[in-house]
């Protein structure tokens, strides 16, 4: 698993919704990925020599900024690595 460094986080994104409220399901095209996801590591804690206190945790489900962090795929399965000032909040 992958060890975020510094301020940073790594996100299990949640999957994109395949059936509407309505019970209308949707083609992959139209489906839009979801800019919410699961906190799965949390990086050292340390910014410039000086101590990092997170305001997430491992487990927490947070939302996120749409064009946030970087791309990663470990194992077949997409992540997101993200700084915790991209994060908009805890849900």
């Amino acid at each position: 698993m992958l060890k975020p460094l510094g301020n940073r986080i790594l996100i299990e994104p949640l999957k994109a919704e395949e059936v509407t409220k309505a019970g209308i399901i949707l083609p992959d095209s139209a489906k839009e990925e979801r800019s919410e996801g699961k906190v799965v590591a949390i990086g050292s804690g340390l910014v410039e020599g000086k101590e990092y206190k997170f305001s997430v945790k491992v487990g927490d489900k947070v939302l996120y900024g749409k064009y946030a962090g970087e791309e990663v795929k470990i194992d077949d399965k997409d992540y997101k690595v993200v700084k915790e000032e991209e994060i908009l909040g805890i849900l």
